[in-house]
């Protein structure tokens, strides 16, 4: 039944765009995911939540890969909301989002007050790595109305990555945002675990084995072991290539497997930033997350480690 009035929703939606302006075309796209994502909100045992490219996929291979190996499912899908759930009941509804239209759905999009009864995992990256990844993913993965959606440069613009990461509505300034906004209200969650993509590559079975006991496992460390193997960075790249997950559509499959710019899985480098700066720019970018994040995640020189809520080994 919902997945019909989903789907009447979206038709719905865009009907009502043709005799709009396509600002509140979008506005309307934005109200219809925010519906949907509630939905599964309402009925999740956990919320996932990260910035766009902070990692999600390859933790999001690493989950389903765990379930797969402890639970015996299926290889070849990904965990969505409950797909996993529906096969073994187990396995808990985990609700992944970006955290992008929910809050304006619910009437508060400068808070996150309506996460504070759920257990949440929160999934961090160095910022100056996402705002890189997210260049790439606009200029190579992107579809064009994703982009207006979201506020991102056109899809024909002509703009250098420096100016893309500089950019105040998807660069630095609102990943810094997003991430402050976390960070402030930490202390008002009943349950939360906090993960650092840096600490999940220099101690990947550690954490992956500290996540899934968030998550209610009794942690299986041969299905632990066996989900850091098969998601290593190069087992990712061909997998995409091959398109080994195509039951689960589009999301871990490369544009073009010719050209490394349009996988999913790129680099996967902890500070990679620096490789496409001068010293000059780097300067500056780094100058603007010490200015303006709060230094509990440890990313910038204020603090050189995470805060004590960031433990790598506690949760909140």
């Amino acid at each position: 039944m919902h997945i019909v009035a989903k789907r009447i929703t979206k038709w719905l939606v865009r009907l009502a765009s043709l005799f709009v302006s396509e600002e509140k075309g979008l506005a309307l796209e934005r109200w219809r995911r925010g519906r949907e994502d509630n939905w599964k909100f309402q009925r999740c045992d956990y919320v996932f939540a990260s910035y766009g490219k902070s990692g999600r996929t390859w933790v999001r291979v690493m989950i389903s890969r765990y379930y797969q190996l402890a639970r015996k499912l299926p290889d070849r899908i990904i965990m969505g909301f409950d797909n996993f759930h529906k096969l073994d009941r187990r396995v808990p509804k985990i609700f992944f989002t970006h955290d992008n239209y929910l809050r304006a759905y619910l009437g508060n999009p400068g808070s996150r007050e309506d996460f504070y009864r759920h257990r949440t995992v929160l999934l961090v990256r160095k910022p100056q790595d996402v705002a890189v990844s997210q260049f790439f993913q606009w200029k190579f993965r992107m579809r064009p109305y994703k982009k207006a959606l979201n506020k991102y440069p056109d899809h024909e613009a002509d703009i250098s990555i420096y100016d893309f990461v500089m950019d105040r509505n998807q660069g630095l300034p609102r990943i810094i945002d997003y991430m402050n906004g976390w960070i402030r209200e930490l202390e008002n969650f009943d349950n939360i675990l906090v993960v650092r993509y840096e600490d999940l590559r220099s101690d990947t079975e550690a954490q992956l084995a500290r996540l899934m006991g968030f998550l209610g496992e009794d942690v299986d460390r041969e299905a632990v072991q066996g989900a850091v193997e098969f998601a290593t960075v190069e087992n990712m790249r061909k997998m995409e290539s091959q398109n080994y997950f195509w039951r689960s559509g589009s999301r871990v499959q490369a544009r073009d497997t010719s050209d490394p710019n349009t996988y999913k899985v790129r680099k996967a480098k902890v500070g990679g930033y620096r490789d496409y700066f001068d010293d000059e720019q780097i300067a500056v970018i780094d100058g603007m997350v010490d200015e303006r994040l709060l230094p509990a995640y440890g990313y910038t020189s204020k603090e050189s480690s995470p805060g004590p809520m960031l433990d790598a080994g506690s949760a909140a």
